[in-house]
This record gives structure tokens, C-alpha cells and sequence, in this order.
């Protein structure tokens, strides 16, 4: 009957769309090809019909596939149950000894015939928890649009509730499988429980005996020498019966690290979680920004224009994802390096609220038009960065308090860059918001020095102390040189705190200090260089771990753009270049390159290294690979159309070109930042859920743990 009601269901859309084309063809006078509109609605109908057709298939296909698998598990049932006794732990079969020897001694007492409701409660529970999955989405018809513009923004209005609809409908799919199977594996365990109930202790007992005693052995080093069959009697070699055939190359899993605080890993994980929530929601920001360089009418609400949008994406990126996540990291370095607990749990929390609350408030205070106006990454009004601010001097404490009570001589390396950070960004926060020097050019000298340390002497160095711990780790070998990450350090703090004003090269600011900027920015040669040859000379010798690794790869990648994103601010920073690139698109890439090519992709890289050491889950490695593939490819769609489109539109100005003219070119190359910046924002969705994956529970029962606890269950209520 579903069967006839879906065929019929098909071709009642065929002649809906037949009949819906007829009249878009009539509808067009003489004109024989379909209206736009009738074209793309058209079109969206097929593509919604196909899709309810693939889930039918979906749906019908899964019901045949678990059919015969019920039916292959029944003919197969006593081998099943020998299989799981063979690939029981040693544990496991000390409990049934001990549960099988409880129950006989009760047998002799009395004969008890035990029950279990257990599954029978599970099923309604699953019954029950997947009841109200489908919520149906109400779609908005928005206003008429003009235009071709007006309508593409249309149909990406219309698919937005049918796509959300058929995602919950996939969720929905998901949950009923994974049901399906855990309802499955208790059943299994249920039967394996009274297959064991029903044997007698004569004959299970020699056998898991047997097995027990082989996989308790111990080498005596002497297995070498004298007449040995080609027998695994001892229990040495475990093969796995149930490994299939993987879709990517396989990689090094992560050892869970012991003696980790619970209270500190649950702090390291919120901090993560919540910076994850920041990318995703300051990344759909830029999202939605970079259609609109495409489609600039997609809205005409204040709150979203793009002078309000624009900080409030730069912002929630700068100060939730990305300071959020090296603080999370730096709570679990500092403790780790110092070989001590963190000095206060506490203050880590109240550190966390303090600087969600800021880029909450912040960001509706910006979308309102409420801001400070003093410029670049300081749109926030003071008293929202004062809870920033006092959020960042509660983890100084917290970690120059950890670090007093370290129980090593030295101070690592890492907490020499993280510490500095921190009381930079304090200083220049200070600095940009006491309102004693900012008036006339000091306002744009203190702008330029706020912006570029908040980039370089916040978020760089304490990037940099992160991967002076995670590198090493990964590689399971020190770094290359500690003179060269301390002549790195010290540089950084000397050349690095006077390159603020390259960015108002030819501006009314004094020309010596103009040129002081430019020197110090080719000083920042020295410690890219050394930064950028003691990571690559600490992957000497162990190039070929890469191949193995999903955390290398982000370091591989965070490192070179490091080295080439920090070398093109110095070629920047000259007046000559500065000429021909200021004011145009070309600083956009720059920044995304630097601040998205290496901080994002060392945070991402420590973030992987260290959730698997405190959970014990891995990340699905195709979804790690998705993610890293498609934000350095999108990174690469992004700067590099805008530095060649950039660089263009700066020659037209020097040429005299009128201004229209750079505008009129700079199309093709925003089309391609929209495509590149949707590569990235998709790679987040994936990074969003292998970070889901990496903290959930997968809901599928172990049927040999399920089957021991039954037993221990009958036990129980027999002992009763």
C-alpha cells in the first residue's frame, strides 16, 4: 500500500510540473524557453521529489538490509554466542565465573526462574526519546524581489526551511537506525546471557578457564628458545573479526593521557565548546556578508547592514573563538608543564563567563549601532571589553599562580609566550581605551599600535606557546632548539611593539615614526625565520610521521603560513608596496591569511590533540579530513583572487583610473571570496561535529558488557 501511495505520489508531481511548465511556457508569449522564476521553481520541485524518492529507497532498503541481517543472525546463533566468548577481556569471564558459580550455589537452595524487564524498558525508552525529532519548519514568504538578484535570493530563502526539513528528517533516520541497533545489541545480550545462564558449569567453566589463563599470560622471555607450536595459545595476538574495509587511510589514534583532573578537563572542554559556538556563529556572519559583495540587496534591515555586521564578525572571532580557544589549551598546558594542579578551577570559571557575557553583549550591542567607534577591533564600548578585560587578568593570575607552584626548575617555553600574551593584551587594552591620548593623530597612532598587537602580541604569541608544547607531543620528540624559540621571543617583543603606524604609511603622522614602523617590520624577519626553521628542523627525522597524523597536517599547514603570511606583512609595510596595496582588497587576504592560515589551524591542530587525550573519543577521520581540506582550500579561493584582484585595482589608482572602474573589476574577485569563504564556513560545520563526536556518547551497548550485566542482574534477583 506505502508502495502504491509513493509511485502514485511521484507521478502526481510529474504532471504538477508538467502542467506548472505548460503555463510558464504559455505565460511567455511567443518565447519558447522557460520564465527565470518558473525555471528555478521548477527545478526545485525535481530536486525536492528526487529526494523524497531516494529516502523511500532509503527507507525501504534499510528494512530489507536489517531483515536479513535478523534472519543471518538466527542461523547463526550458537557461533555468534562462541565468537563473543573468544573476544571476551579477562575481566568478562572472571565475572561469569562468578555470577555462574553464585547462581549454582543458589540452585541448590532453591530453583528461581530470573526475568529481566530490562529490555523491555529500553524499548520504550526508545520509543518514547525519538517521538518528537520532526519539527516542522515554517516557511517565510518574503517580499517580492526585482531582479535577477532579488531572485536568487528568493529561492535561497525558500530552500532554507525545505533543506533544514530534510536535515531533521537525515537526524531522524539516524536516530531510528542507531535505536534499531542498540535495541538489537540488548537482545543479543539477552540471548548470550541465558545462552550462558543455560550452560552447565562443566562445560563453560573449562573453556573460559582456558581463555582467561591466556589472556592473563605474561611473557617469561624465554618464548624464543625450545619446540613451540604455531599456536596463539597464550593469547598474544588479537585479531579483529569485525574490521572493515576503510574509506580513508587510517591514522595514529591519540592515548588518553591519565591522572587528568575531571574538574580541569571539564573546564579545558567548555572553554572549547564555547569557542566553537563563536566560529560557527562569527563565520556565518562573514558567510552572509560575502553574498552580500554578490547579492547587496538581500536585506534592507539596519540591524543587518554591513557597517554593523562587519565588526560584529571580526569581533566574535577575535575575541570568542579564538580567545577562547587558546585559553582553553593554556589551561591545559600550564598545569602540564609546571608538573602541578591549576591554581584555581574557580577562577577559570568565572574567567569563562566573564568573556562569553562580553562577546554576547557585545555582538547585540554592535547590531544595534551602540559601539566606541575608535576604530578596528575596538568597536566594543568599554564597559563590555572591561568584562573581557577581567576575564583575561583572572587566567593571568590563575597562571602565574600555577607557575609559582611548579614542581620543575625551569619555566617551559610555552608559558613564557602565553603569560606575555596575556599581559599585552591587558596592556594594550589599557591603552586603547583610557581616554587620555586619544585625540587628533594620537587617536591613530594608539589605533595602529591596539590593532596590530592585539594580532601579533596576543593572539601570534600565544599561538606560538601552543605549539611549542603540542608540536613536540605530536612528534614524540623535543624541539629542535630552545635558543632559537627564546632569540624568537625576545625579538618578537623588540620589533614586533613598533610596527603599529606601517599602516598609515603617507599619512599626516610624523615620517620618522613612519619609518620606524617600516624598520621594525623587516626586523620582524629574525623571529619569523628562527620561529619558522625550529619548527620545521623539530620535523627532521620524522617527516613521515604526516602521513599518519591527523593533528600534523593543521601544524604543517599553520607554520608555513606563518612564515609566508608574516614575510608578506614585512614586503607590506614598505612605502613603495604600500602605495599600490593600502586601502584595497589586498589587505583583506593579508589578514585573512595570517589570522585564519595560522591562528585557526594551530588552534584546530591542539584542539584535536588534546580533546581524545581527555575524552578517550576519536574524531571520525574522514570528517578531520573533510574539515582540513576544505578550509585550506577555501582559504586559498579567498586570498588569492583578492591579492591579484587587489594589487589591480591599486595600479588602476595610480594610473588615474576613475574610481567606478576598480569597483567594476573587483567583481569576478569577490565572487570568488564568496566561494572561497563558503568553503570555510563549511569546513567549521564539519570541525563542529567532529568536536560533537569527540564529546558524545555513540549510544550503540557493547553486547558483551550488556550480557555481562544481565547475568549479574539474574544473579541478583535469584540472590533475592
Amino acid at each position: 500500500m506505502d508502495k502504491r501511495k509513493c509511485i502514485a505520489g511521484i507521478f502526481s508531481t510529474i504532471a504538477f510540473m508538467t502542467a506548472f511548465s505548460s503555463a510558464a511556457q504559455s505565460d511567455g508569449g511567443s518565447s519558447n524557453s522557460l520564465h527565470p522564476v518558473a525555471a528555478w521553481m521548477l527545478a526545485l520541485i525535481l530536486a525536492v521529489s528526487l529526494l523524497l524518492v531516494a529516502v523511500w529507497l532509503l527507507k525501504v532498503k534499510t528494512k530489507q538490509i536489517l531483515f536479513d541481517n535478523r534472519k543471518k543472525q538466527e542461523r547463526n546463533e550458537r557461533e555468534r554466542f562462541e565468537q563473543y566468548m573468544r573476544g571476551m577481556d579477562s575481566r568478562q569471564i572472571e565475572a561469569i565465573l562468578t555470577y555462574k558459580r553464585r547462581l549454582d550455589a543458589l540452585k541448590e537452595k532453591e530453583e528461581k526462574k530470573p526475568s529481566s524487564t530490562l529490555p523491555v524498558v529500553l524499548t520504550m525508552m526508545a520509543i518514547l526519546s525519538g517521538s518528537s525529532l520532526f519539527a516542522q519548519a515554517v516557511e517565510k514568504k518574503s517580499p517580492g524581489f526585482s531582479g535577477e538578484a532579488g531572485m536568487l535570493i528568493t529561492i535561497f530563502l525558500i530552500l532554507i526551511p525545505i533543506l533544514a526539513g530534510i536535515s531533521l528528517m537525515v537526524v531522524k533516520v539516524i536516530n531510528v537506525i542507531r535505536q534499531y541497533r542498540n535495541e538489537q545489541s540488548l537482545k543479543e545480550a539477552e540471548k548470550l546471557a541465558r545462552y550462558l545462564n543455560e550452560l552447565s558449569t562443566e562445560e563453560l567453566e573449562p573453556a573460559l578457564l582456558k581463555r582467561k589463563a591466556a589472556l592473563d599470560f605474561k611473557l617469561s622471555n624465554t618464548e624464543l628458545s625450545g619446540n613451540m607450536k604455531a599456536e596463539d595459545d597464550k593469547g598474544i595476538i588479537n585479531v579483529s573479526a569485525n574490521s572493515g574495509l576503510p574509506v580513508v587511510a587510517l591514522k595514529k589514534r591519540a592515548q588518553k593521557r591519565p591522572n587528568i583532573d575531571p574538574a580541569l578537563s571539564k573546564l579545558i572542554l567548555w572553554y572549547i565548546g564555547s569557542a566553537t559556538f563563536w566560529l560557527l556563529f562569527g563565520s556565518s556572519v562573514g558567510e552572509y556578508l560575502g553574498i552580500k559583495f554578490v547579492a547587496p540587496d538581500a536585506d534592507h534591515v539596519s540591524w543587518l547592514s554591513f557597517g554593523r555586521l562587519r565588526p560584529v564578525h571580526t569581533n566574535s572571532v577575535f575575541w570568542g573563538w579564538a580567545s577562547l580557544g587558546m585559553l582553553g589549551l593554556g589551561y591545559y598546558i600550564v598545569p602540564r608543564v609546571s608538573n602541578t594542579p591549576l591554581a584555581s578551577i574557580k577562577n577559570g570559571w568565572y574567567a569563562l563567563h566573564l568573556i562569553n557575557a562580553s562577546v554576547a553583549i557585545g555582538t547585540v550591542s554592535l547590531m544595534a549601532g551602540v559601539n566606541n567607534g575608535g576604530g578596528e577591533f575596538r568597536e566594543y564600548i568599554w564597559p563590555i571589553m572591561l568584562l573581557f578585560g577581567i576575564g583575561l587578568t583572572l587566567s593571568l593570575i590563575n597562571f602565574l599562580q600555577t607557575i609559582a607552584r611548579r614542581k620543575t626548575k625551569e619555566i617551559y617555553i610555552s608559558n613564557w609566550y602565553m603569560t606575555s600574551a596575556i599581559i599585552f593584551a591587558l596592556v594594550i587594552s589599557v591603552a586603547a581605551y583610557v581616554p587620555l591620548w586619544q585625540d587628533g593623530l594620537g587617536e591613530t597612532i594608539i589605533q595602529g599600535y591596539y590593532m596590530h598587537q592585539g594580532v601579533g602580541m596576543w593572539f601570534m604569541f600565544f599561538t606560538l606557546g601552543i605549539v611549542y608544547y603540542f608540536l613536540p607531543q605530536q612528534l614524540n620528540k623535543p624541539i629542535y632548539s630552545y635558543s632559537l624559540g627564546i632569540l624568537a621571543f625576545w625579538t618578537q617583543i623588540l620589533f614586533y611593539t613598533l610596527i603599529g603606524t606601517h599602516h598609515f604609511v603617507f599619512s599626516s603622522i610624523p615620517w620618522w615614526l613612519q619609518t620606524v614602523a617600516i624598520v621594525g617590520s623587516a626586523g620582524m624577519i629574525i623571529p619569523v625565520v628562527a620561529g619558522t626553521a625550529n619548527f620545521l628542523l623539530t620535523f627532521n627525522g620524522a617527516w613521515y610521521k604526516i602521513a599518519g597524523s591527523y593533528t600534523l597536517p593543521f601544524f604543517l599547514v599553520g607554520i608555513i603560513f606563518y612564515f609566508t603570511g608574516s614575510m608578506q606583512g614585512t614586503a607590506e609595510a614598505f612605502r613603495s608596496t604600500n602605495l599600490i596595496w593600502h586601502f584595497t582588497d589586498f589587505t583583506v587576504a593579508h589578514s585573512h591569511l595570517t589570522m585564519y592560515g595560522i591562528i585557526c589551524f594551530f588552534l584546530w591542530a591542539g584542539i584535536y590533540a588534546v580533546i581524545p587525550r581527555l575524552t578517550g573519543k576519536e574524531a571520525p577521520q574522514i570528517t578531520v579530513g573533510a574539515h582540513f581540506w576544505l578550509a585550506l582550500i577555501g582559504l586559498l579561493f579567498y586570498t588569492i583572487p583578492l591579492m591579484y584582484g587587489g594589487t589591480l585595482k591599486g595600479l588602476m589608482w595610480m594610473d588615474g583610473k576613475p574610481f567606478m572602474e576598480s569597483v567594476i573589476l573587483m567583481a569576478p574577485y569577490w565572487l570568488w571570496r564568496a566561494i572561497g569563504g563558503s568553503f570555510m564556513w563549511l569546513s567549521h560545520l564539519f570541525f563542529a561535529y567532529n568536536i560533537y563526536k569527540m564529546l558524545s556518547a555513540n549510544g550503540i551497548a557493547d553486547i558483551r558488557e550488556a550480557a555481562v550485566e544481565k547475568l549479574k542482574t539474574r544473579t541478583e534477583a535469584v540472590a533475592e
